[in-house]
């Protein structure tokens, strides 16, 4: 054996046996926190992605890893790195990696003993530790609060499994956890960073999640990349330009929170009346009336036994009858959790009749939308909705517009994008086949790009 793969095979950072715990699992153990007078009077947090060496602002808050794991791996990997770094702060959270409830066991047992790991070592640095708290299902019980002693200051996060954007919340989840988090560890208190449930029981110590974000670092202002505008879609690449972005499919906000929870956040809700019209009682057929333009038209949604929108049918050819016949029917696909219309399913020889598998004699009352509900209030929410299946009507300078995410432009070509002049002769002359939504938004109207006027134009109608 080399004195190199010696030493590889006995460093405490492969082993990582340094803290000693109890039980056979042997998590480590983090010390107990010792308060101070003012600890915990206007507690702010920052996140440990935000938090620096060079600068002396903000060193009275508290470090915190309530973020996606990717921002914070170094921290298991080379646990000195940022050691000189966290020690200028009030205390710092242990790292909290992740718990999805979907998450494998084993990856659930080896992420709390990282987060315990992680504490303990810098506890040992001379750093303030509290222990972050987080859990799975209740078959997580047995060692996701192991490594904290009885009586321990904790930190827990409810942001996301609370209501959010279109989430409902996990409450149920959480709340289970947290009256076996108190069972267990009889906390002395609890640092819970965002809104706290009503029923959560204990010395809650509640820290503003957005008093905390950059957006109040006024002393501190956060400066986007110059990039920024380019990547999030608010203005197109320079033409000279040669940068690659490698993207996963969606653009990161300007500060990613996570917790525990589903991996896929709460169940999907409504945010806008219409929306309702994808979930009711098994067998029900929802009908709805969208105004749009040139009197609008009257839709059918079909419920499935689960409760949601398994089909739609539209009495339109959404003035594209090259596209859609009158009526045409959309499948709904809850794959990604929420509701996503697919292609057009159309009926050249006639429509059979929209049966649900269960008579009903009473169907939902669906409100209609106002403009302001389908009003796109950023690019970000026009994108989605275009990706997610959503058709789109439009008004800008008198003139209408239609948007149609999944259409063939012919029978052996791929799935397109359509953007059109609507109610007008020779509609062709106005069509742009698009192979993105990127493409989209580089359509010209009246000279100016709809990039540039998507959230300012009058939205008549949008499926979702």
């Amino acid at each position: 054996m080399t004195e190199e793969n010696y030493k590889y095979r006995t460093s405490p950072f492969l082993l990582r046996n340094q803290f000693k715990g109890k039980g056979k699992l042997q998590v480590p153990i983090i010390p107990r926190f010792q308060s101070k007078e003012d600890d915990f009077t206007d507690l702010r947090l920052i996140g440990f992605d935000k938090a620096k060496l060079e600068s002396d602002n903000h060193l009275n808050r508290m470090v915190h890893f309530f973020l996606y794991d990717y921002k914070f791996e170094r921290v298991w990997k080379n646990p000195d790195a940022d050691l000189e770094k966290l020690k200028r702060y009030r205390a710092v959270l242990s790292p909290d990696f992740s718990m999805y409830t979907e998450m494998a066991p084993v990856m659930q047992l080896f992420n709390t003993f990282r987060n315990r790991w992680c504490g303990a070592y810098y506890a040992s640095k001379g750093i303030r530790v509290i222990p972050s708290v987080s859990w799975g299902e209740e078959n997580t019980f047995e060692f996701c609060f192991d490594g904290i002693e009885k009586g321990s200051t904790v930190a827990v996060s409810t942001y996301m499994v609370s209501a959010h954007n279109n989430h409902s919340d996990q409450k149920e989840f959480f709340l289970k956890g947290y009256n076996e988090m108190l069972r267990q560890i009889e906390p002395e208190r609890i640092i819970c960073y965002n809104e706290p449930f009503p029923e959560m029981q204990g010395n809650i110590v509640f820290v503003d999640y957005e008093l905390s974000s950059w957006r109040y670092m006024n002393d501190d202002p956060y400066v986007p990349s110059k990039y920024a505008k380019y990547i999030c879609g608010a203005e197109p690449w320079p033409e000279d330009c040669d940068i690659i972005i490698k993207s996963t499919g969606h653009i990161l906000s300007d500060y990613e929170i996570k917790g525990m929870g589903s991996a896929y956040g709460g169940k999907w809700r409504p945010s806008r009346p219409e929306d309702e019209r994808f979930l009711g009682e098994p067998g029900d057929i929802n009908k709805s009336r969208t105004d749009g333009k040139r009197g609008g038209y009257d839709r059918e949604t079909k419920i499935g036994e689960d409760g949601r929108a398994t089909k739609e049918r539209h009495h339109t050819d959404h003035d594209n009858p090259r596209a859609h016949t009158d009526p045409h029917d959309h499948d709904i696909d809850w794959s990604n959790g929420y509701p996503k219309p697919g292609p057009p399913i159309n009926y050249p020889d006639g429509a059979p009749e929209f049966k649900a598998y269960e008579v009903k004699f009473m169907s939902k009352i669906i409100e209609k939308n106002s403009l302001e509900d389908n009003r796109f209030k950023t690019i970000s929410d026009f994108k989605w909705c275009v990706n997610s299946g959503g058709e789109i009507e439009f008004e800008y300078n008198d003139r209408v517009f239609g948007i149609f995410p999944k259409l063939k432009r012919t029978s052996e070509s791929g799935m397109q994008m359509l953007i059109c002049e609507k109610f007008v002769d020779n509609q062709q002359k106005t069509e742009k086949w698009c192979k993105d939504v990127d493409e989209v938004l580089e359509y010209m109207i009246d000279g100016e790009r709809l990039r540039d006027i998507i959230t300012k134009v009058e939205v008549t109608d949008r499926t979702i």
